[in-house]
C-alpha cells in the first residue's frame, strides 16, 4: 500500500511540475511579444485593418446619414433642382444666439451616376484647398440690406459646413448644414444659393 501511495505522490508532483513549467513558458512568450510590440508600435497587422475600416466607415457616413439631429426632415422650406438629377431640400434656416444662421437640408441623387461634392465647394482657391468635397460655396443674400454672406470659417480656413461628400450613389441622400454670419434681426428672408442649384428664397426662424 505504501508503494502505491508513493508512486501516486510522485506522479502528482510530476504533473504539478509539468503544469508549472508550461505556465512559465506561456508567460515568457507573452513577455517577449510585449517587447516586440514596443519596437513595432503601429505596425501590427491586426490593428492596421481595424483602423482603416473605421476610416472607411467615417468616409461613408455623409452618404448614408439622414437629416441632422433636431431637424425635422418632413419640413420642406424649399426644394430646388440641380444638375444631373440632384435635388436639394432645405429643412431649416435657424438664427442662433451666437450670431450666426444655420441652414440644414438634404441632397438627394436622383440621377443614374455617382456624384460628389467637388462641384459645391466654390471657386475660391483657399476654400477649395481646405474644404474639398464640401458645400463651402453656398451663400446667403440679404436683398434688403444688399449684402452677401459667405460660410463661416475657423482659424485654419475650414468651413463650418458639411465636408467629405464623396461617392453619393444613385438613390441616396445626404444631410448637409452650413453656418453663416447672421443678417440683422430685421432681416427675416434671404436668398440661398449653392453652386449648380437654383436660388431659393428662405425665411429665417428663431
Amino acid at each position: 500500500m505504501s508503494i502505491r501511495r508513493s508512486t501516486r505522490s510522485r506522479r502528482a508532483v510530476a504533473a504539478v511540475s509539468l503544469a508549472a513549467a508550461m505556465a512559465l513558458a506561456v508567460v515568457g512568450c507573452g513577455t517577449d511579444d510585449g517587447g516586440d510590440k514596443s519596437n513595432d508600435a503601429g505596425s501590427s497587422p491586426s490593428s492596421a485593418p481595424s483602423k482603416s475600416s473605421e476610416g472607411d466607415k467615417e468616409d461613408e457616413k455623409p452618404e448614408d446619414t439622414a437629416a441632422d439631429e433636431g431637424v425635422d426632415p418632413n419640413v420642406k422650406l424649399a426644394q430646388v433642382n440641380g444638375r444631373e438629377g440632384l435635388v436639394l431640400v432645405v429643412n431649416e434656416v435657424k438664427r442662433d444666439s451666437g450670431g450666426f444662421v444655420t441652414v440644414s437640408g438634404v441632397i438627394t441623387n436622383n440621377g443614374d451616376g455617382i456624384r460628389n461634392g467637388g462641384q459645391w465647394t466654390g471657386n475660391e482657391s483657399g476654400i477649395v484647398a481646405k474644404n474639398p468635397n464640401s458645400v463651402a460655396g453656398a451663400t446667403l443674400v440679404d436683398k434688403v440690406g444688399k449684402k452677401r454672406y459667405y460660410i463661416l470659417r475657423d482659424t485654419d480656413g475650414r468651413c463650418l459646413c458639411t465636408t467629405g461628400l464623396t461617392a453619393i450613389q444613385p438613390g441616396k441622400s445626404v444631410s448637409v448644414f452650413m453656418q453663416f454670419p447672421a443678417p440683422p434681426a430685421t432681416t427675416t428672408e434671404v436668398d440661398f444659393t449653392l453652386p449648380t442649384f437654383a436660388t431659393a428664397s428662405l425665411k429665417i426662424s428663431g
